[in-house]
């Protein structure tokens, strides 16, 4: 059916960095030390430990699942305060994303001071790329044109020039707000 789709879940899976904070600040409700999510369309999570790196990076969070709350099932009613998407590490298919952002940083890019240009204005992050993103194995067999929304990121399309069979590129068209930049921005 239109808009169904498996989701394998795995012992082992990525989550986005900005999904957790190692010292959460009071209005973060994503993952933590000792805080609870829920995995969309799986179960609540708390997380346990943090593993770093000899660098002191953290590569891998220690979780444990109650099973009583998968979405659907009896136990799903109980609150977290955030929920985050998640792919099976085992299953999970490599690709390039493409963050289009505004060219300019400015609404007028002409107005510029004596002896400045347009150029000025331009926006570091017009495009940024993403290589080496995990994503979910449904979008294994996306074609050139497929559009496709990516959650909290905003809406993709395959790029129709640099995508290959087995590592497609995909093409931020619209982007999402995200109310936790937002805050971040305020500060």
């Amino acid at each position: 059916a239109a808009g169904v789709r498996q989701l394998p879940f795995t012992r082992e899976l990525y989550i986005e960095a900005d999904d957790f904070m190692e010292d959460p600040p009071k209005q973060f409700f994503r993952l933590g030390p000792g805080r609870e999510v829920r995995l969309r369309y799986a179960y609540i999570i708390k997380c346990e430990s943090v593993v770093k790196d000899d660098a002191g990076n953290i590569v891998e969070l220690r979780c444990t699942y109650d099973p009583d709350t998968k979405s659907g099932m009896s136990g799903a009613g109980r609150k977290v305060k955030a929920t985050i998407h998640w792919v099976s590490a085992e299953h999970a298919m490599d690709a390039e994303v493409r963050l289009y952002d505004r060219l300019f940083t400015t609404e007028d890019p002409d107005d510029v001071a004596e002896g400045g240009s347009y150029r000025d204005h331009l926006n570091p992050h017009s495009l940024d790329v993403l290589s080496d993103c995990k994503l979910e194995p449904s979008l294994a067999s996306a074609t050139a044109g497929d559009r496709f929304q990516f959650e909290r990121l905003g809406y993709f399309c395959v790029d129709t020039r640099d995508s290959e069979a087995g590592r497609p590129v995909f093409n931020r068209t619209v982007s999402l707000r995200d109310e936790w930049a937002k805050l971040q921005k305020k500060r």
